[in-house]
């Protein structure tokens, strides 16, 4: 009832406006800002705390590799999360690839490799690859990650030490 005092003591609304049906919209209006607040407060700090994270572009980096089928795949990729080479591959199945190889235009089904790394391990992620790659010429290349969700960012270095 403070605020209902207080709200009347600066004129916000009259003795008679109560009497009317006020009293009620005022109620509901001060009951639900106040189950409210929790919420709010989660999502305020959840944003300040992806905001404050700090992430140095450049520091991880996106690669990919193309592999036969998906034993192949799944092998190299379990073998980079063990190695510490890669904190997480996907692995993207049923992709058409059409290249030219040794004079010839060619059309295979692969299956992609989409693996988050340091950039620092990109040339031992890349012998690593060329060391167990059924393929004379295996494709590795990467981009680095420019921007990202800040906690999967330091999860992904968490998981690649330097």
């Amino acid at each position: 009832m403070h605020i209902l005092y207080t709200a009347m003591r600066f004129g916000f609304f009259s003795v008679e406006g109560l009497q009317s049906g006020h009293l009620i919209t005022v109620f509901v209006s001060v009951l639900l800002s106040t189950l409210m607040l929790p919420l709010l407060r989660t999502v305020g700090l959840r944003a300040f705390s992806m905001a404050s994270e700090s992430y140095s572009s450049g520091t991880h980096s996106a690669a990919f590799v193309t592999c036969p089928n998906e034993q192949v795949a799944k092998d190299l990729a379990r073998g980079m999360v063990e190695k510490k080479l890669a904190a997480c591959v996907n692995i993207i199945p049923k992709i058409t690839s059409i290249y030219q190889w040794q004079g010839k235009i060619e059309e295979d089904n692969e299956v992609l490799l989409m693996i988050k790394t340091r950039s620092s391990k990109v040339s031992a992620l890349a012998e690593y690859v060329r060391s167990n790659h059924p393929y004379e010429v295996a494709e590795v290349i990467s981009l680095p990650i420019d921007q990202g969700n800040p906690p999967y960012l330091k999860w992904l270095g968490e998981g690649v030490p330097e």
